[in-house]
């Protein structure tokens, strides 16, 4: 994808796009039975609120309120390189989630998170 508007250059200040998101986590959509094959695996959930959380799925019901193991937030600056903040056992209530993928764990170990450097996403707006 040469239309990436991936912040990867320190002097770059383009606005990160949904096209980002897609590259760091699989194409399909997680639906409930999508979130059945996703137990045990490492997932990123984009919150409404415009946060991207990364942990293992270890559970969630049919509000599709989600529980993560080992998870961390990734919080993207156009001045640092990304932030992971531990937290743990993590819950997501179903009504704040935007958008949940399987992360694919080469491409993801391949990239270096302390270069990258984007714009903070923003929140959804209903």
């Amino acid at each position: 994808m040469t239309d990436l508007k991936i912040i990867g250059n320190r002097n770059s200040q383009q606005q990160p796009d949904i096209k980002l998101l897609r590259l760091l986590v699989d194409k399909k959509m997680a639906t409930d039975a999508g979130l059945e094959n996703l137990v045990d695996q490492i997932i990123s959930v984009i919150t409404n609120d415009g946060r991207n959380i990364v942990g293992v799925l270890k559970g969630f019901d049919q509000a599709t309120n989600i529980i993560l193991d080992e998870s961390h937030e990734r919080v993207y600056s156009t001045k640092e390189g990304v932030q992971q903040l531990v937290l743990g056992l993590y819950i997501i209530r179903g009504d704040n989630i935007s958008i949940v993928g399987e992360l694919d764990e080469e491409l993801d170990a391949s990239l270096d998170l302390s270069a990258l450097r984007a714009h903070p996403l923003k929140p959804v707006i209903h």
